[in-house]
């Protein structure tokens, strides 16, 4: 008997944290199936110090610098620029992410690139996620990608 109430127990754990991982779930989906495409408008602070804005431009969305907050101890000119002619223009305004376009199936913004002024190259460019206070981004050229969140800024 002691043994019959010990499996009726433990079924009604296993039942209980069943419902609780089912509840999380859905929970996480809702998430994601809710974020719409102006979802990511708005101010973010990337790994290097630089602030930047993204903002709609038609049917896509592109992103400028609007702070450099000491960016590479100070430097406001865009040197390592492939173009030499290019190399004494600022940073700042400058447009570095174009063409992000959101897919509605994947609820991910695609198809962007973006200039890192870091080494001075074109990347591929989407938006996996939105979260709490930050966007997790995916940055790629040919075989080679890195996957990084960009913390959103007031």
């Amino acid at each position: 008997m002691i043994y019959g109430f010990g499996g009726g127990l433990m079924m009604m754990l296993i039942k209980k944290r069943f419902m609780h991982t089912l509840i999380l779930l859905v929970l996480s989906a809702g998430t994601l199936l809710a974020q719409k495409a102006d979802d990511i408008l708005g101010k973010y602070r990337l790994p290097n110090g630089i602030d930047i804005e993204i903002y709609k431009n038609g049917n896509v969305y592109d992103g400028k610098i609007i702070a450099l907050n000491n960016y590479d101890n100070g430097e406001t000119k865009d040197i390592h620029n492939p173009d030499k002619s290019k190399r004494d223009e600022p940073l700042m305004n400058k447009v570095i992410i174009r063409g992000l376009e959101f897919d509605k199936d994947e609820k991910q913004w695609v198809n962007g690139l973006m200039y890192g002024p870091d080494k001075g190259i074109d990347l591929n460019l989407k938006v996996t996620e939105i979260n709490d206070g930050e966007i997790v981004v995916v940055g790629s050229k040919y075989f080679f990608s890195k996957t990084l969140k960009w913390k959103k800024i007031n």
